[in-house]
């Protein structure tokens, strides 16, 4: 399995847990891309991407991402199919009662990630890559 694929895997060991505190796997110039769901978008930086990751837990509580399968791509790139769990801070609906089988794809480089590209869609996160499951 590449390096590249283990760096990711340690970050969900974290993620899965649920325990987002840390961003030191990021590159200072990450770009952060929500690309579907609620409130996509795009940041850029460590503070963007705290930015980024604070719109999530605004919402949202016991947020947890598991990975399901980690596919190593050309190009220092990782693709992380995982679905995510939580429950609204609010309405208390669980994010298990909604699609949220998604796809993450890691752009890598030097051992830091510079790109994160999230999707709550999984088969676009797929087609996207031009990839099927």
């Amino acid at each position: 399995m590449s390096d590249n694929v283990e760096i990711v895997r340690s970050i969900y060991a974290d993620w899965e847990r649920g325990d987002f505190s840390s961003a030191a796997w990021a590159d200072r110039e990450i770009e952060l891309v929500w690309a579907d769901g609620p409130d996509p978008g795009m940041w850029r930086g460590l503070g963007g991407l705290a930015e980024g990751f604070h719109d999530v837990f605004r919402a949202w509580e016991d947020v947890r991402a598991e990975a399901e399968e980690y596919r190593a791509l050309g190009g220092e790139r990782v693709l992380v199919l995982d679905h995510r769990t939580g429950h609204g801070k609010t309405s208390g609906v669980e994010l298990a009662d909604m699609p949220t089988q998604g796809g993450t794809v890691w752009y890598l480089r030097d051992c830091n990630v510079t790109r994160l590209v999230i999707y709550f869609d999984r088969d676009r996160a797929l087609a996207d890559l031009g990839l099927k499951e």
